[in-house]
Order: structure tokens, then C-alpha cells, then sequence
């Protein structure tokens, strides 16, 4: 059996062979497609360009078609990547929602996988897998054969132009400084794509948002240091030519116009100093909010090149505000919360209320938004349920760590001190939480599911997407659905015996009663500032804080309004957006622009940004208008014929046998260890498990902060027997590997 994969979790087993056929055929058709698309795009992009071949070849395209300079610039630079987000819209269509998982053969040699393998552990990049390493070689040769081929041409024109030798340095640094511009613009292509978050190329290559937010943190680092080395050449070349107030300030019709590149600038250093590590975890709603100049940035940016240089970066900001936009209808809604309390240790419950209709992986997070507390700032927060926990709420997890979560918990404790006093209080002056949400994000797959073995290392409460892996995993064994994993090892380390009760969260033998003939699961909890336990710990399982039930506001479940909610809506709205966006740009070129002969690169670069949100309010605004209709009347269907509660969750009833079976306290506690006064040693607990578990298909996942993430890669890269990474994780510090 083990020679051979055996599909798992196939939407339907009976499925005629020629369809899978079909569908299997047209998706490695459109993967083929697609890399032909990007590598040739890249190759233009990253080495044709910088060469004067890249010029000549716009140029060409330019004079033998209708598209003129303009259109050629949009079409080489943005019109791939648009090309590409269409089509994986279509790839995930055909492949649906269901995802196919195989049992690997198993080989006697450890398998390298790039996406996952990690490379580097220590460093300025945190830990780097395989794949992520290669794409920091790509940029950097990228980056060194730039400035290579530039300096050749910068020198190659003033040779041209036999400039006097007191201009020379003058016209030697703007050009330098119009090089270095260009190559900052190259990595601008890239800098947007990575914080969509519900992402048609982020589900596509099955990164994540939270993950892949730090390769924008990446290029954004890079993209200002280039911007600003060549504002540095303008400036430091006017004050020798003596006019530096006065090119400063000016405003061209034509040609670049300097003050507005000037306001762009300036704003995109507020957004980088106030982004660097220190600043932001020192002072992060400084960061927050000086980052929402995005808006002065790219506005002023267009304003500054024109349309002729802005088409370069268009594709990339464009599938922005299509995600921004669509985070922004969902976002207006306000949700319901079922229920919400407070743990001993401090750490908060909120249950919100979905539609049934919504779908989730065990692996997703949302962005929380409590208005009682502010109207700007949201705050990312793991699920802590499993989609099969029910189809009618969402849990979250919140740890109280700084000023706004301090907040919530008071306004929690308000509110139960509300429910306890015997006189009534008038509805005016009730305690509210008034939520919003965005999400849930995160894997396209569930791909925890996907292994016979998994290794699940939590650090504090990152120990909160566990619960919905485990439940996820119990349910599924319950229910009889397919479901890989038959050996779970749990390692969570934490500073006091306070964070046990977190574990109340998840009642393991009532999810799935005689769990233990299922599902072989080991606990080892090691609790780091107590030499040894306190009294009240053997009890710390069942001391929870009562929970309240806020007031029902005008809020109802969240929206179905996703990126990654729905497959064909989603791609509805891309490839109509898109279309319409094309068909406002041309129908602007030829009815306006060319008419009354506009030839001013500011006017005409605002014009360009004005088409790119019109299209997306206009085309994207009209799907969103359906799709929510067809939201909600899905939604009545799917929970009129589910059986819910007063608090609208699914209920499960067991069996007179299973309840009499339903293991004891001293049950729980033999599949869970606590150590006192110790950490865990990886080196030790790897080991072991290859003696245990042999060379077989293992996952590790970890969440927690970058120290514990860059103990557990050394120690993944150095057991060579083991096999190698799977996919990141998580937001806040995480990372999975697949040994």
C-alpha cells in the first residue's frame, strides 16, 4: 500500500475518469502557460531592460502598433502579470475547493524541497528556506548587473555628447540618479504584490499573506534605498549647479515634474523609518498610521513620472486596490459576537458569528476591529476553531501584550460586571463590542492534513492554531472523513503554569470520544520561570472565567466578501476589473488624450490612477454587488437545513455509548506531560521521534517568536535523515518545516 499514493479527500470518488482527465489536463495547461508567461517576463524584466536592447525593443513596439509609448510600456511590464492573475483565477476555479491529498511512497533517501527547506537560520532575513535564498540571488545579481549596465551607458553618453568638463560630474550625476530611479521602479513591479491579502498569486503558489509579508518588508527596504539614492544625485547636482530651490519646487508640464517626486519621496521615507524593527515594536500604531501615506506616495509618484513611467508598476498596484477595495466592503459590516471570556491567564475568547456558506482552513486568521476602542487600528488574531467545530462561528484567541488588547479586556470585564448587577442598566449606557472583521486568510490547502506524522512546536500563545489543527484532525477522524495524520506530538513551551489553562479550549475526548484508538497524540508542555508546580495546577484544566453574551448590535455574521471565500466570484472580479480598466484606459486614450492633444505627464499620470480605481469602483463595485447578493441568499439556504442553537452553533450529539466512554480527567492527563524549570531540547525530542517514527512523512509546524523558529530550523537542517520543509505558517514569527 505504501508504494503506491492513495488519493485522499477527493471531492467525489465516483467522478468520471475522462473528466479528471479533463480538469487535469486544462490546469497543467494553464501551469505551463502561466511560467512560460512570468520567466519570459522576468528574463525582459531583470536582464533585457537594463541593456539598450530593452529600449530598442520598446521603441519597436511602439512604432508598429496601435499602442503607442504608453500602451507598449503597460503591455511588456504590467500586462503579464495581469495575464497571469486572470489565469490563476481559472486554475483555481477548474481545481475547486476540495484538495486532493496523497500518501508519499516512502524513500529511503530525504527529499529537498525548495519552497520549505531552510537554509538560513540566523541573519538579518530571519530564517530562509531554500527557494526564498535562491530569490535573494536572483535580486542581487539582478541589482549588480543594473548598476553594471547603466554605469556602461551613463559613460557611454557623455562620451556621446562631449560634455565640458565643469558639467561633466552635474550630467553624470542625474543620470545616475535617473538609473537608480528606474531600477527602483523594477523593484516597486514586485512591492505590492505580496500585502493583497486574499491574493490570486499568493493562493496560486500557496503563500500566504502573513508569510509573505516579509518580502514586501524586503523590497521595500531595497525599492527606498534606491529611490533615495537618486533623489541624493538630483539634489547633490543642483547644489553644485546652484539651483536647488529652484528645481526643488518646480512642477513641468512636460517631462518629469520635480516637486511632486519630491512629496512622494518624502512620504515614502516617513513610511520606511517609522517600518524599521524598533520603530514598530516599540510604537507600532506610529508605524500603522504613517503607513496609510501609501495613498500621498504612489498618487504623487504617478504625478512625478506620468503615465509613460507609472505603466511600468501599474499591474502590481492595481491588483492592490482591487484587494484593498474588496477588504473594504467587507470590512463595513459589523459582526456579531456569540460569546467572549476571560482565562486565568489573561488570554481572551471572542466567538464571532459566520455565515455557513463561508469557508476556512484550520491554518486561517482574521484582522479584528473593535470600534469601542478605535475606528483605525486592526490587529491580526489566529483562528482557534476548526471549520467542523461549526458552520456558524469563528473563534479567536487574543494574549493581552500591549495598550489595545488591555483595552478589550477591560471593556470585557465592564460588560460582565454589567450582567452581574441586579439593577438595570438602560441599553444607552450597556457595555458594547462592536466588531468588524477582515478574513479569514491563509493556506489555499489544509495541508496539516497531508502527513502521517506531525510535530506541532508552540511558543506562548502561539500554541492557538494548534487547537484548530487538533480539532480539525479529531473531528475528522470522528466523522470517519479522510484524514492523513496518525501521530500528533505537541511541544509548547511557556513562561508560567497561568498559560495551562489555554488548554481548556479544546476538550479533546468530547470532540472525538476514544480518541486515543484513532489518533496517537502526545502532549509535552515545558513551563520555563517554575522549577516546580503550584498546587492549583492539577485543577488548571477547569478553571476558566464565566463567559458573556454582549448585547446583539445591528451587526450580523461576517461577510462572505473574501478573496479566497469563493473561487468563481473572486475571479469574476479580477477579470471583470481588469477588462474595464483596459477598456477606460483606451477609451480615454482615444476620445480624450489623442483628441484634444493632452501632453502633460502629470495630468496624464493622474488620469491613469484615476481609470485604475474608477475601473475597480465601477466593474469591481458591480460584482461585489451580486456576489453579495448571492452571499446572503446562500447563507438562508445552507442554515435552513442545519440544525443550530439559540447561539446559532451546529450541535453534536453522542451516543449513550460514547458518553459512557468519554475519557476521564486522569485520561487527558496521560497523553499530556508537564516539565518544570526546562526547555525543550529539540536536538533530544528529534532523535527520539526518528527512533519512534522511523523514516517516515513528517511535518513540523512552528509558532512562535524568531528565536524558537531559528532553534527548530538548525536542528531540522542538521538531522539530514530527516526529510525537509513543507510551508510557512503563520503571522507573528512562524514557520512550518516538513522533515
Amino acid at each position: 500500500m505504501d508504494d503506491h499514493k492513495i488519493p485522499l479527500l477527493s471531492k467525489d470518488s465516483s467522478s468520471s475518469s475522462s473528466s479528471s482527465v479533463v480538469t487535469s489536463s486544462l490546469k497543467w495547461i494553464l501551469k505551463v502557460v502561466m511560467s512560460m508567461i512570468f520567466v519570459t517576463w522576468i528574463v525582459f524584466l531583470m536582464i533585457l531592460y537594463p541593456e539598450q536592447l530593452g529600449d530598442d525593443f520598446l521603441t519597436l513596439v511602439a512604432s508598429k502598433t496601435f499602442l503607442g509609448t504608453t500602451g507598449s510600456m503597460f503591455l511588456i511590464f504590467s500586462g503579464p502579470i495581469l495575464v497571469i492573475a486572470v489565469l490563476a483565477s481559472l486554475y483555481l476555479i477548474i481545481s475547486g475547493e476540495d484538495k486532493v491529498f496523497t500518501k508519499n511512497k516512502i524513500s529511503k533517501f530525504p527529499r529537498f524541497r525548495l519552497w520549505t527547506f531552510p537554509v538560513l537560520v540566523d541573519g538579518p532575513f530571519g530564517v530562509v528556506s531554500a527557494a526564498e535564498f535562491l530569490g535573494i540571488m536572483v535580486f542581487s545579481v539582478f541589482f549588480l548587473w543594473a548598476i553594471y549596465a547603466y554605469t556602461l551607458r551613463n559613460l557611454d553618453l557623455l562620451e556621446r555628447f562631449h560634455v565640458l568638463p565643469k558639467n561633466r560630474s552635474i550630467l553624470l550625476l542625474e543620470v545616475t540618479g535617473l538609473r537608480l530611479g528606474v531600477i527602483g521602479l523594477l523593484c516597486m513591479v514586485f512591492l505590492f504584490l505580496p500585502i493583497s491579502r486574499g491574493s490570486i498569486l499568493l493562493r496560486l503558489i500557496d503563500i500566504p499573506f502573513e508569510h509573505a509579508t516579509r518580502y514586501h518588508v524586503w523590497l521595500g527596504h531595497i525599492t527606498m534605498a534606491f529611490f533615495s539614492l537618486h533623489g541624493l544625485c538630483y539634489v547633490v547636482g543642483w547644489i553644485i549647479e546652484g539651483r536647488l530651490l529652484e528645481l526643488v519646487f518646480s512642477w513641468n508640464a512636460i517631462g518629469v515634474a520635480v516637486l511632486p517626486g519630491v512629496i512622494s519621496l518624502v512620504a515614502g521615507l516617513l513610511m520606511w523609518v517609522t517600518s524599521l524593527h524598533t520603530v514598530r515594536k516599540n510604537n507600532f500604531e506610529l508605524f500603522f498610521y504613517t503607513h496609510q501615506l501609501y495613498i500621498v506616495f504612489v498618487v504623487f509618484l504617478a504625478l512625478h513620472v506620468g503615465d509613460y513611467l507609472f505603466s511600468i508598476v501599474a499591474g502590481g498596484i492595481f491588483l492592490f486596490i482591487l484587494d484593498r477595495f474588496l477588504r473594504f466592503c467587507q470590512s463595513r459590516r459589523t459582526v456579531d459576537v456569540i460569546s467572549a471570556k476571560s482565562l486565568p491567564c489573561g488570554t481572551l475568547e471572542l466567538v464571532l458569528s459566520k455565515p455557513p456558506n463561508m469557508r476556512y482552513n484550520a491554518l486561517s486568521f482574521i484582522f479584528l476591529q473593535v470600534r469601542e476602542l478605535s475606528w483605525l487600528q486592526w490587529h491580526p488574531f489566529s483562528v482557534s476553531s476548526s471549520p467542523l467545530d461549526g458552520n456558524h462561528h469563528v473563534a479567536v484567541l487574543i494574549k493581552v501584550l500591549g495598550g489595545w488588547t488591555a483595552k478589550l479586556r477591560d471593556q470585557l470585564t465592564n460588560l460582565s460586571e454589567a450582567e452581574n448587577q441586579d439593577q438595570l442598566i438602560s441599553p444607552e449606557s450597556y457595555p458594547k463590542i462592536t466588531t468588524c472583521v477582515e478574513g479569514p486568510y491563509g493556506h489555499e490547502s489544509p495541508y496539516h492534513l497531508a502527513y502521517e506524522n506531525l510535530v506541532l512546536v508552540a511558543g506562548g500563545i502561539g500554541i492557538t492554531p494548534f487547537f484548530a489543527i487538533l480539532s480539525d484532525i479529531l473531528h475528522r477522524k470522528r466523522d470517519g472523513k479522510a484524514c492523513l495524520p496518525s501521530k500528533v506530538l505537541v511541544v509548547w513551551a511557556i513562561k508560567n503554569s497561568d498559560e495551562l489553562s489555554l488548554l481548556s479550549e479544546i476538550d479533546i475526548p468530547s470532540i472525538c470520544p476514544f480518541f486515543s484508538k484513532k489518533l496517537n497524540l502526545e502532549i509535552h508542555i515545558y513551563v520555563t520561570r517554575q522549577s516546580e508546580p503550584r498546587l492549583e495546577d492539577g485543577m488548571v484544566h477547569k478553571v476558566v472565567h464565566p463567559s458573556v453574551k454582549p448585547p446583539r448590535t445591528n451587526g450580523c455574521s461576517m461577510s462572505v466578501l473574501v478573496g479566497t471565500g469563493d473561487n468563481i466570484w473572486s475571479g469574476l472580479y479580477l477579470i471583470v476589473s481588469t477588462i474595464g480598466f483596459i477598456a477606460m484606459i483606451t477609451l480615454l486614450d482615444i476620445f480624450y488624450i489623442k483628441k484634444y492633444n493632452i501632453t502633460t505627464w502629470w495630468y496624464k499620470g493622474l488620469l491613469f490612477v484615476v481609470c485604475m480605481v474608477a475601473s475597480v469602483l465601477i466593474f469591481g463595485g458591480l460584482v461585489v454587488v451580486f456576489w453579495h447578493r448571492w452571499g446572503h441568499k446562500t447563507g438562508e439556504v445552507e442554515a435552513n437545513g442545519n440544525k443550530v442553537d439559540l447561539n446559532g452553533e451546529e450541535t453534536y450529539n453522542s451516543s449513550a455509548a460514547e458518553l459512557k466512554g468519554l475519557a476521564t480527567e486522569e485520561d487527558v492527563q496521560s497523553y499530556t506531560t508537564i516539565r518544570y524549570g526546562t526547555r525543550p531540547n529539540f536536538r533530544e525530542i528529534f532523535e527520539s521521534l526518528n527512533g519512534k517514527w522511523g523514516s517516515v512523512d513528517v511535518g513540523v509546524i512552528v509558532c512562535g517568536p524568531a528565536t524558537l523558529q531559528t532553534t527548530v530550523a538548525k536542528e531540522i537542517r542538521s538531522h539530514s535523515i530527516w526529510r525537509s520543509a513543507n510551508h510557512p505558517l503563520f503571522h507573528f514569527n512562524s514557520h512550518s518545516f516538513d522533515l
